[in-house]
């Protein structure tokens, strides 16, 4: 593969900060940082900043504003955020009449589109609680290929001309006459639609999508690709993309399961650290795929009442042996207590063939891992499995009265996402987005982790946050980033923010402290509801990447 010159090799800047809060765990109180040579060189106080002043190529005067290492969202599909973000988005729509009204006006507003692209309902929130019919999709786009995921992207709404130019999706599984596609027949039928789309537009949004991720404060994504849910070529050309131009970081997982070492060069091959992400093993709640143990609670007991199991443990335990024998991370996508009890299964005797030190060496991770018994929490942290989870699927579908309690019933709903439960046990977190299934929001991120809806499942702001910065670099495999340290890298955020206060999340003693002898630094106070930090800069590499209007 040849050498490509990349924007991390443009010439680096050496950068004094000051007059502002520095979140650093070198020094509580700092107030000034040095970058040198994109790393961090120096944290410290306004006082000793002076004798860097004239050595230094530029200085920022911070005005008051707080730095903090750079967001890393562990879980995004990079493309399809983009789609949305570009395209038809449904997200929050709270009719059916207004999402077919949208449909006809996306259709009448691309004419030249071969398939027209959309995301994001969610019938669970509607009053008529029913997708849109095949029919009623036909007429909104004039009988033109619709693709139209659901919010979950594990099933989808299509038209009879997208059907058509996919004729065997009709006779696989997961096809029903008038309902939404899941299974292979999605799979299929997705496969088609993003066909469709050119190079060109493929570009356009995936740079929509990290300009997005920058202005968020994001520095690091990690891109879930795999056969079933993108194409080689988009995440090839992702990761070249991010290579050559100012942007986040982006690392690369391909799911798909291998056997062998040339199942594990092919991962190499494209690009990838791992065959992990969204290789999976289940599907999800409110799609009735999540793999359960008991039936769901809104359909009658019997076949496929359970769910849907795509990897035995049998497979599980063979791909990590070959991932573990290769040197490359695996991972699966498991939400189901069934799914999860299978990855557990098949990691063990992974463990007991190959050594635990060995299989505990390679961090392997698991997505969303939301049906968590301790049992189950118990074998993650005996295995060192990362759970990589999404908070603000709790803050859309958790509570007793929405998606999560209707699926599963109120018991059984009060036990997902058990966050604190995973920090006790001392299982390595990292937070992120599954975007576009829940938009690219860092801080909405760490305050829907904070409030959970369950709240023995709450955990700290600043445990929040360091799992949503750090936690997704030692996702990687890197434990000297994620944090403002000299020899860090100097991936960093500039906010306006009010008040820093250190956040609990026990309510049976005042809900925060700003004692600055407990030399915790502090971070932005979060409330339901309330606003959010504004992001004034994004620095990767010690290159700026996002620069607001308002800094």
């Amino acid at each position: 593969m040849s050498e490509r010159t990349t924007f991390q090799d443009q010439p680096h800047r050496t950068v004094l900060l000051r007059n502002g809060t520095v979140h650093s765990p070198a020094d509580p109180f700092a107030t000034a940082m040095v970058v040198e040579n994109g790393h961090i060189a120096w944290v410290g106080s306004e006082g000793a900043a002076d004798s860097f002043a004239d050595g230094v190529d530029e200085v920022v005067n911070l005005e008051g504003a707080l730095v903090t290492p750079a967001f890393t969202d562990a879980h995004v599909h990079t493309t399809a955020t983009g789609l949305a973000l570009t395209g038809l988005d449904l997200t929050g729509v709270r009719t059916l009449a207004d999402a077919l009204e949208r449909v006809r006006a996306y259709a009448a507003a691309r004419p030249a589109d071969r398939v027209l692209l959309g995301h994001g309902w969610d019938a669970s929130t509607w009053p008529e609680q029913r997708p849109p019919s095949r029919r009623e999709l036909d007429e909104a786009t004039g009988g033109r290929a619709l693709y139209l995921t659901r919010a979950d992207v594990h099933s989808a709404v299509v038209t009879t001309a997208l059907l058509d130019l996919v004729p065997r999706a009709r006779e696989i599984s997961g096809y029903a006459a008038d309902a939404p596609l899941t299974g292979p027949a999605h799979h299929a039928v997705r496969a088609a639609a993003y066909d469709s789309v050119t190079p060109a537009q493929r570009a356009e949004a995936q740079r929509a999508a990290l300009a997005r991720a920058a202005s968020l404060g994001i520095g690091s994504l990690h891109e879930c690709a795999g056969p079933e849910i993108s194409s080689a070529d988009d995440l090839t050309a992702l990761l070249a993309l991010a290579a050559q131009e100012a942007g986040p970081r982006v690392t690369g997982y391909w799911a798909e399961a291998i056997t062998s070492v040339e199942g594990a060069a092919r991962v190499r091959e494209l690009g990838a650290i791992g065959a992990a992400g969204d290789l999976f093993v289940d599907g999800s709640l409110g799609s009735h795929t999540a793999w359960l143990c008991e039936p769901y609670a809104d359909l009658a007991d019997g076949a496929g009442q359970r769910g849907v199991c795509h990897l035995d443990a049998g497979a599980i335990a063979a791909h990590v042996i070959a991932c573990t024998e290769a040197g490359i991370q695996a991972g699966f996508h498991a939400i189901g207590d069934a799914a999860l009890s299978a990855v557990v299964e098949g990691v063990r005797t992974a463990a007991d063939k190959l050594g635990l030190a060995r299989v505990r060496a390679a961090r392997h991770r698991v997505e969303h891992a939301e049906m968590l018994s301790p049992e189950l929490i118990a074998a993650f942290a005996e295995l060192a499995l990362t759970a990589s989870v999404q908070p603000a699927f709790d803050a859309a579908w958790g509570g007793d009265d929405a998606m999560y309690a209707r699926r599963l019933g109120p018991e059984r709903a009060r036990t997902l996402n058990p966050y604190a439960a995973l920090l006790r046990a001392g299982v390595p977190l990292a937070l992120g987005s599954d975007s576009p299934v829940t938009p690219l929001d860092p801080w909405g991120t760490v305050r829907a982790a904070a409030f959970h809806r369950t709240p023995e499942h709450r955990v700290s702001v600043r445990a929040a946050f360091t799992a949503h910065t750090r936690g997704g670099w030692r996702a990687i495999g890197r434990d000297d980033a994620g944090v403002l340290v000299p020899g860090a890298p100097a991936d960093y955020a500039l906010w306006r923010t009010g008040d820093l206060v250190v956040q609990v999340p026990d309510t049976r003693v005042a809900n925060w402290s700003t004692d600055p002898r407990s030399g915790t630094p502090g971070l932005p106070e979060l409330t339901p509801g309330g606003p959010l930090p504004l992001c004034l800069r994004t620095v990767v590499g010690g290159h700026t990447v996002y620069a607001g209007p308002n800094e």
